[in-house]
């Protein structure tokens, strides 16, 4: 009688530690799906989704250049996610997190080695500084234009990041509202890309 207790005891713990098992497992991590976004016509959309955006007062352009103010066209990945602590508490996302700090800096010197990259200050070259008043850089995700090579003067600092209330253009980011931003981030993850179309 006892053997057989103990061993009902045995399949009951197995059955209820396999199904614990299979739950944990059908349970996808989050930013699991890389989740792709996609701009045109003054909308951005996602599988599911699609709200209003703002880019560049320059257009979106396929020669884009240093200064025009123009988005740039085509398919890049989204590599990392930039917040202010002191604005935001750090948002879950599956991109590589990384908080501001007032001595931030995105080089926009064509001429400067760092040229479209993040440094702090001091710094001798020219850049735009990423710690702002107005809020558009509370939350922004990198996007990857013009990396891995830097071509100089083809343009610099693509980000998505917040609008202004106005939805007014930007200098050439792409630009979604505080709220669709901090959802969006939660979905993304490594292989995730953003398409710019005019």
């Amino acid at each position: 009688m006892m053997r057989a207790l103990v061993l009902a005891l045995v399949l009951v713990t197995g059955a209820i530690s396999l199904a614990h098992a299979q739950e944990q497992t059908q349970a996808p991590p989050p930013g699991a799906a890389a989740v792709q976004l996609h701009y045109a016509g003054g909308k951005l959309s996602w599988p599911g989704g699609s709200v209003r955006a703002a880019v560049g007062k320059g257009g979106v352009r396929r020669d884009k250049r240093e200064g025009d103010g123009a988005t740039p066209t085509g398919t890049f990945p989204l590599m990392s996610v930039l917040y202010r602590p002191d604005r935001i508490k750090p948002p879950e996302t599956s991109l590589p997190l990384q908080p501001l700090h007032r001595d931030d800096l995105w080089v926009d010197d064509p001429a400067d080695p760092r040229y479209n990259t993040l440094v702090s200050l001091p710094y001798p070259a020219h850049g735009e500084h990423m710690w702002r008043d107005d809020g558009v850089y509370d939350l922004l995700v990198v996007i990857g234009y013009n990396m891995g090579p830097v071509t100089p003067g083809a343009g610099s600092a693509i980000f998505l990041h917040i609008a202004r209330p106005s939805f007014s253009p930007t200098v050439g980011c792409v630009a979604v509202a505080r709220e669709t931003l901090l959802a969006l981030v939660s979905m993304l993850g490594s292989g995730s890309t953003i398409t710019i179309e005019p």
